[in-house]
């Protein structure tokens, strides 16, 4: 069986809308093409976002968003909430038959991850089960590691989720540079226990790498692990224009205020 085809793309910094539209459009491209795409970002502005199934209405107090000045969305994948600011994100895009099931596709992503983190000098470790995942609560994605996820000294430093739809898989995941996540706490309605402090890039490694060092790191393990001919994506103007169509949708408070 011929070993699928891996693209890299590192796009530069976009508003939430749009982010999520592009990792929505990419998944509609790994449905045609048969190929997977490992893409890294950031983010224009400070930005929460929500799980596909989290309750937000009357659980997130908007004038303390609003104050913070902070931008909102609903991710397409699950999980909880994160605030996208100082961190790096990633997302995976397959056709779900060659990633495999979901533990599958998880493990094989993850040690695309790992590598890439021991490439840049962090060594990164997965959490081993400890009973039952955390619910789509108001508590922050980085309150505690579920199973899979990774960690450094016990710590997590990556949170990660995954949605899949007509024979397409996507997974996003948050990679902390700095520690603003424990402030998350502050804009619920609903009285939060204190987050303990999660692992960072920063702390693991001293100083505070860039979206591209981690996008080559991250590259050369898809390199040596999954496709050594994995080369740079272009986004054609097809799928431009489709992630273009799907900004109406995360911009809309239908969809990000839904539950």
């Amino acid at each position: 069986m011929a070993k699928p085809i891996w693209r890299l793309l590192l796009s530069p910094a976009a508003g939430g809308a749009e982010n999520m539209a592009l990792d929505e459009a990419l998944m509609s491209r790994a449905r045609e093409t048969g190929e997977f795409t490992l893409r890294v970002y950031s983010w224009a502005s400070p930005t929460l976002s929500l799980g596909r199934n989290q309750s937000a209405r009357r659980v997130y107090d908007m004038d303390r968003i609003r104050a913070r000045g902070l931008r909102v969305v609903r991710r397409p994948t699950g999980g909880r909430a994160i605030l996208h600011h100082r961190e790096i994100t990633y997302s995976v895009t397959a056709p779900a038959l060659d990633a495999g099931d979901l533990r599958q596709s998880y493990d094989r992503i993850n040690r695309v991850l790992v590598a890439g983190l021991h490439r840049l000098g962090v060594q990164t470790e997965i959490a081993a089960p400890t009973g039952r995942a955390a619910p789509p609560g108001p508590a922050p994605c980085f309150d505690a590691p579920s199973a899979g996820e990774l960690v450094v000294d016990g710590k997590k430093l990556a949170g990660s989720a995954q949605w899949r739809s007509d024979g397409a898989v996507l997974q996003h995941g948050s990679i902390l540079v700095h520690d603003d996540q424990s402030s998350l706490a502050d804009l619920t309605t609903v009285p939060q226990r204190p987050v303990p402090p999660p692992a960072t890039l920063a702390d693991a490694l001293g100083h505070a790498p860039t979206p591209r060092e981690v996008a080559d790191a991250l590259g050369s393990a898809v390199r040596e692990l999954e496709d050594p001919s994995a080369a740079e994506l272009s986004v054609e103007a097809e799928t431009r224009a489709r992630a273009d169509a799907l900004v109406v949708q995360y911009e809309d408070d239908a969809w990000t205020w839904r539950r």
